[in-house]
């Protein structure tokens, strides 16, 4: 055998686990679609019902736009962050801890990929959330569409970078408590705190301030500015940002499976 042909066999045995491992994702994601699909919907609809009917009543206008339609991107973002993280540390820390995630590690995939087939599988989900969110959004308000790209591009960026960081989770944790730890103490706060309902304009000098050190302000930011045109913050450093983490977690991922971290110990 030429070593084109190596190389092609090997191309076609790595394509057929990563395909395997994503339809895997997919038919677990449909397959529990009232635990995956529902909760996300209904969650979003108390939002736009409290927030934006109730209380956005009383706040009117911001950013030049009516409170429910401008928080609107940001319960899609928040739904698209919390379902893309959960989706991966959910299923590699189940795997860790049914003992299957050793017939991935004795097959020929490079670790590399396996990570990427995880991580395809929180994009998968997050998409998918996102959509059954933006439709709930519809019934409440209208969506006004600034740039298609930028859109696209902020809700894939966000969903890589939340569902790396699932999977880092997920190798490090040693029960079902830690997994739970970091979106209940930190994941949280900072998707409340990252301009979700608010714009940091209306803050203090010293919050506006800190508000910046939070990377999902940016994530937010850069989605809402897809829609409706206005960002508390420069829109090519949100991108920057994005893109920075995700280069970074994908790295680091890779090399804890390098080492084994969690999985052979």
């Amino acid at each position: 055998m030429s070593g084109s042909e190596v190389v092609a066999s090997r191309a076609r045995t790595e394509w057929i686990g990563f395909r395997t491992m994503v339809l895997r994702e997919f038919s677990r994601i449909a397959r529990i679609w009232g635990q995956t699909l529902v909760p996300p919907g209904v969650t979003a609809t108390l939002y736009f019902i409290i927030f934006g009917s109730l209380i956005g009543a009383r706040i009117g206008k911001m950013g030049g736009y009516d409170y429910m339609q401008y928080i609107a991107p940001g319960l899609i973002m928040m739904s698209v962050i919390t379902n893309s993280y959960g989706n991966v540390v959910a299923s590699f820390f189940g795997a860790r801890f049914g003992k299957h995630i050793e017939e991935i590690l004795v097959s020929p995939l490079p670790n590399w990929l396996v990570v990427i087939g995880y991580m395809a599988g929180g994009i998968v989900r997050g998409l998918l959330v996102g959509v059954v969110v933006t439709v709930v959004a519809l019934f409440f308000t209208h969506l006004h569409v600034n740039n298609v790209l930028l859109i696209v591009a902020a809700v894939l960026l966000t969903s890589i970078v939340f569902s790396l960081g699932g999977f880092i989770n997920a190798i490090f944790a040693k029960n079902f408590d830690h997994i739970s730890w970091f979106p209940t103490f930190i994941l949280t706060p900072l998707t409340y705190l990252g301009g979700v309902f608010y714009s940091i304009e209306l803050l203090p000098p010293w919050a506006r301030a800190v508000s910046h050190a939070n990377p999902i302000l940016y994530m937010v930011n850069s989605f809402r500015y897809g829609f409706l045109g206005v960002s508390d913050v420069d829109i090519r450093l949100s991108f920057a940002i994005m893109i920075g983490f995700a280069v970074a977690l994908f790295g680091v991922a890779v090399w804890l499976m390098e080492k084994g971290v969690g999985i052979r110990e």
